[in-house]
């Protein structure tokens, strides 16, 4: 059963991939996805990478649709994605396969971190618009050094979307969790 925090982190994430705003997660949501995140810089440049991300859209689709759609109508709604919850701590491996991928379309100058710039790029590609992210990266900057490494990327990652411990800083990774 998903806490009060897990409903709102998971309603965040729908909100986030509802690029058309229905109430129900498609495929077509994922090719909108997959197309919002190829106007990044490192996307755009590279056509591997691109392919990743397009893979790494359409996975994510299939493996929603799989473990979600349990009234296999060909959309999730709300309530089948919150059932979720008790499944993500099974999914780590899952989840930690992609963040190679997002790392390398949001590391713009392909320098091998992520800086804070980049990773509001990453915070709003992910919203498909410009969220204010105040002081979260400092959260997420773990040795204060001002970039996100991949090792410390992949660690927030799995975080962000298998953690139900508010206080985890890998939280925050696509931005502030709204209150309501």
């Amino acid at each position: 059963m998903a806490s009060e925090f897990q409903q709102r982190k998971l309603r965040n994430v729908f909100a986030a991939f509802d690029t058309d705003g229905d109430g129900c997660l498609r495929q077509s949501d994922f090719g909108a996805l997959a197309e919002r995140w190829s106007r990044l810089p490192a996307v755009q440049r590279d056509a591997g990478l691109r392919a990743r991300v397009e893979a790494l859209m359409t996975g994510w689709w299939d493996h929603l649709r799989t473990v979600a759609d349990t009234d296999h109508d060909g959309t999730v709604d709300m309530d089948e994605f919150l059932a979720l919850v008790d499944r993500l701590p099974a999914l780590r491996e899952v989840v930690t396969a992609t963040a190679d991928t997002v790392f390398d379309a949001v590391d713009e100058n392909g320098d091998g971190r992520i800086s804070r710039a980049e990773h509001r790029s990453l915070v709003d590609t992910w919203h498909g618009r410009s969220v204010a992210t105040d002081d979260v990266f400092e959260l997420l900057d773990l040795d204060g050094d001002g970039y996100l490494s991949r090792a410390d990327f992949a660690l927030l990652w799995a975080q962000f979307w298998i953690s139900a411990d508010p206080a985890e800083p890998g939280n925050v990774m696509c931005g502030r969790i709204p209150e309501r």
